[in-house]
């Protein structure tokens, strides 16, 4: 297979995989893309957001590459809503800035607008796995069905489960 590179749409897996109600353990995802695919480098593009240097640290001792988009704040039915839209960011680096270091790619995300990263990675022979983070995935991507995976197939490994280790009980 030789080397495999995950280029990850943050938002929309997170999104993604809560809207089926569960959370995902990133530590354990980064180990189930290295065991099971052996993913060299997983790339995650993510928005960057002054109060959430604790998360990039964490995702970083994961494993992951982390590449930040700045993010616009705006408002949306009344309530405010940060986007960092990473879609530019990550089919540049799959398909030009990273694309002669691997032999695959996993792309992570439903997102429709990834359908041409798709087809050009497919057409080249490049192109391993689509993990959509749940059934409600973009119809642009079905034409790449024989690619998709969906991340609840394989939610038993992945599943942020509470352990309650470190959880103080009273005195």
């Amino acid at each position: 297979m030789g080397k495999v590179y995950a280029f990850i749409d943050s938002q929309n897996l997170n999104l993604g995989v809560r809207s089926s109600g569960w959370k995902i353990d990133y530590k354990k995802f980064r180990l189930y893309l290295t065991n099971k695919y052996g993913v060299e480098r997983a790339y995650m593009f993510i928005g960057l957001i002054g109060n959430n240097q604790k998360l990039y640290t964490k995702l970083q001792m994961a494993g992951f590459i982390l590449i930040f988009k700045p993010t616009v704040k705006y408002f949306e039915n009344g309530k405010q809503t940060v986007k960092g839209n990473v879609d530019a960011e990550l089919v540049l680096h799959a398909a030009a800035i990273e694309y002669q270091n691997y032999d695959k790619a996993i792309i992570v995300s439903g997102d429709g607008d990834f359908a041409c990263l798709a087809d050009f990675l497919k057409e080249n022979e490049k192109l391993l796995h689509i993990f959509a983070p749940n059934n409600k995935y973009s119809k642009l991507l079905k034409p790449f069905s024989q690619y998709v995976v969906l991340v609840g197939q394989f939610r038993k490994s992945v599943e942020y489960k509470k352990t309650g280790i470190g959880v103080r009980s009273k005195p």
